[in-house]
């Protein structure tokens, strides 16, 4: 009997171990149970919102496509293909998201991760539809938008063309004028420039006048791509005009800048002429003289009127470049080293100051400056930069002082810019 229940608390134990078993399998069950009708709850969410999603993006391809029959009508053929594009691609994406929902609708069974891709799947293509047929629509929308406004814009288009024209005509007359004053070549930069102006003003017109057929034959007809066409060809003749109009204040300023150099020239003359005298090398001496030699002829017949004050001013500041170069090359064969270092540091400094003032006197007159003024600065900065790294120290003194008088050149522009168009 004792052996009997000896056995006792085993089968306890195994009764127990048992029950637990089996308790932890009927859980796991239940769990597992209730995690597949959460996945089954989501997947049906996720099928029912790419139905939704497939319903809505057909209707906008429908839309869409009754949209590019609206737009061929209205623009022609042309101006709805991006739309029909869009269409025809929006389609194919339909169809593909119809054949997913067609095996999702089959009696076959699938996977809730099958269903769930394919439900993803069609809901990506709706949107990928949706989106292009959208873009496209609001590009033919806004086309239909500036077409409504548009035959509202004609009649002042039409005003500044002849308001262009009017101009045209003053500038043709005003180089009428010049001409009996200055030679051609001062001039053909300007007649080119009406020229252009001219061809603008006759593309606007031509422009202009197709739409104001378009419309007297249909009212309502598509004319913003004319208009456009024409306010552009209206916008390039205002700039051509503008700079003609200006030419005879450019040739006065070129006229005194001109003069300017010629004085400049003939002071670096009278230096160059005394520094032959004083060299001491011959042959800085017949360097200079074969500079003077060629270079003072330019001053001839300075005193009469220029027929050409940009090819004036052009030639006289070659020159002095030229009579520069020669100095430099005088000063380097007769005394390479004599006083340049000492002067060097000093030379830099005042090109830097010069520098300095001519580009405030730049930033002041900013929206008046022309590229004369711009050009003189940056030539001096450039020259500035070759007195500072130039090891010569009288090649590096004569950058240093090019920079100084490029500044100044640029700072006397600047203001005589803001005098002269400021005021």
């Amino acid at each position: 009997m004792p052996d009997a229940l000896g056995w006792l608390p085993s089968l306890v134990v195994f009764g127990a171990t048992a029950i637990a078993l089996a308790a932890g399998i009927v859980g796991l069950r239940r769990l597992g149970a209730r995690r597949e009708a959460r996945d089954a709850r989501a997947v049906v969410a996720i099928e029912t919102d790419a139905k939704a999603r497939l319903v809505r993006a057909d209707e906008a391809v429908r839309d869409a496509a009754d949209e590019v029959r609206f737009a061929e009508a209205q623009f022609g053929p042309e101006a709805a293909r991006a739309l029909a594009g869009s269409v025809d691609r929006a389609r194919g994406w339909l169809r593909e998201a119809f054949l997913l929902q067609q095996r999702l609708d089959d009696a076959e069974p699938d996977t809730a991760a099958e269903r769930r891709s394919w439900s993803e799947r069609i809901a990506s293509l709706c949107e990928s539809a949706e989106r292009a047929v959208a873009e496209a629509s609001a590009s033919v929308s806004s086309r239909r938008a500036a077409e409504r406004g548009a035959a509202e814009d004609a009649p002042a288009l039409r005003e500044r063309a002849d308001r262009l024209r009017a101009r045209a005509t003053d500038a043709a007359s005003m180089l009428d004028r010049l001409a009996t004053r200055f030679d051609a070549s001062a001039l053909a930069g300007a007649g080119g420039a009406l020229r252009r102006a001219v061809h603008d003003l006759d593309s606007a017109h031509s422009a202009l006048a197709e739409a104001e057929r378009r419309l007297g034959e249909r009212p309502g007809a598509p004319i913003a791509d004319l208009l456009g066409r024409a306010e552009h060809a209206l916008g390039r003749a205002d700039a051509e005009l503008a700079s003609v109009e200006h030419v005879e204040l450019d040739l006065a300023r070129a006229d005194d800048d001109a003069s300017a150099e010629a004085a400049r020239l003939d002071a670096e003359l009278v230096d160059a002429r005394r520094e032959r005298d004083a060299a001491v090398d011959p042959d800085a001496a017949s360097v200079l003289a074969a500079a003077i030699g060629e270079l003072s002829p330019v001053l001839v017949g300075r005193g009469g009127r220029s027929v050409n004050p940009f090819a004036d001013r052009d030639r006289l500041r070659a020159a002095r470049d030229r009579l520069e170069v020669a100095r430099a090359g005088a000063r380097r064969a007769d005394d390479r080293l004599a006083g340049a270092r000492g002067a060097l540091p000093g030379a830099i400094a005042i090109a830097e100051s010069q520098i300095r003032v001519a580009g405030l006197a730049l930033e002041r007159a900013r929206s008046f400056a022309g590229a004369d003024a711009r050009t003189r600065l940056a030539e001096a900065e450039r020259q500035l930069g070759i007195a500072r790294r130039e090891s010569d120290p009288v090649a590096a003194l004569d950058a240093a002082r090019r920079a100084a008088a490029r500044a100044t050149d640029a700072e006397a522009l600047a203001h005589f810019a803001a005098l002269h168009r400021g005021g």
